[in-house]
């Protein structure tokens, strides 16, 4: 067959994947785009033409910026200590003892969980009534007195980022431990014989064979962190006092809360913008660091 023929027949073959990626993803992104030129206040009523006047108001307001900080430092920490401590329970769940494959199909259950039920187990930890933490705390003698982990400005987002390491470091310690099983064992035995310790043995033998599929787990975090929405729901509604507030929960209170359907559909195409920023840096990472690899 021609090669013609063949790019043909493959593009035939996509024809219906193409025809409901247009219908779900491609018609209501353009209708979006669309409703953000104007001041519509409910979706799917009409409005007024502004043009780029709900970008410029959004850019300009003080609740974009500070949600911004939010979120990114909701982020960059989640993920940071997710990689972290995922790796370590690689790491452990690699070596030989009694009871590893039970512990390796536990680590499994928090990711496992939906997100709605996994919100709602840490709401209840951090009760400030009958929360397991704040019994255990007092017990402990660490507090005097029962805490509203979630109701102080304070504490909340902190809260909120031990909830979804538990919920997520699972996903980046099966990457780990799959790549783990690629490093020679040859090698391993041959740095134990030339005297190399615990660090260097990870840091110039195993590392680099984690180099690669950690990227992949530090791309995927990072974007499912930066448009983070269901678990704060759940948790906090972005309080209190906003303190918690992320860029996609402020979409949903411009769009549904106060009714300003045109304001939230700039905000939702703003946050798109970002993570395909986010996207595309990582994608180039990738490459450069399958590059040095190879």
């Amino acid at each position: 067959m021609s090669g013609t023929w063949m790019t043909t027949r493959a593009w035939l073959l996509m024809l219906p994947l193409l025809v409901v990626m247009v219908a779900v993803i491609g018609w209501p992104l353009v209708d979006t785009v669309g409703l953000s030129f104007t001041d519509a206040k409910l979706v799917g009523t009409g409005g007024n033409f502004v043009g780029f006047d709900n970008y410029a108001n959004m850019l300009s307001s003080s609740n974009f910026s500070r949600t911004l900080v939010t979120t990114t430092l909701f982020a960059v920490i989640s993920v940071a200590a997710e990689m972290v401590i995922g790796v370590l329970a690689a790491l452990l769940l690699n070596q030989q003892f009694h009871g590893r494959a039970i512990l390796r199909a536990l680590m499994i259950l928090p990711w496992a969980l939906p997100t709605v039920v996994n919100a709602t187990l840490w709401r209840l930890i951090y009760n400030p009534e009958y929360g397991a933490l704040n019994a255990a705390l007092t017990q402990l003698h660490l507090i005097d007195a029962y805490r509203s982990w979630l109701g102080e400005p304070g504490t909340a987002l902190a809260a909120l980022i031990v909830a979804d390491c538990w919920k997520n470091f699972p996903l980046v310690a099966l990457i780990a431990l799959a790549a783990l099983q690629a490093v020679p064992r040859d090698i391993t035995a041959a740095s134990l014989v030339d005297g190399a310790g615990p660090f260097n043995r990870f840091r110039f033998v195993i590392l680099p064979y984690l180099a690669g599929p950690l990227m992949v787990a530090l791309v995927l975090r990072t974007i499912e962190a930066f448009k983070v929405f269901d678990i704060i729901w759940v948790m906090t509604r972005g309080g209190p006092a906003n303190s918690t507030r992320t860029l996609s929960i402020l979409v949903y209170q411009e769009a549904f809360s106060f009714q300003r359907a045109g304001s939230g559909a700039s905000l939702a195409l703003i946050v798109t913008l970002l993570v395909t920023v986010l996207a595309v840096a990582y994608a180039a990472l990738v490459r450069k660091t399958a590059g040095s690899a190879a």
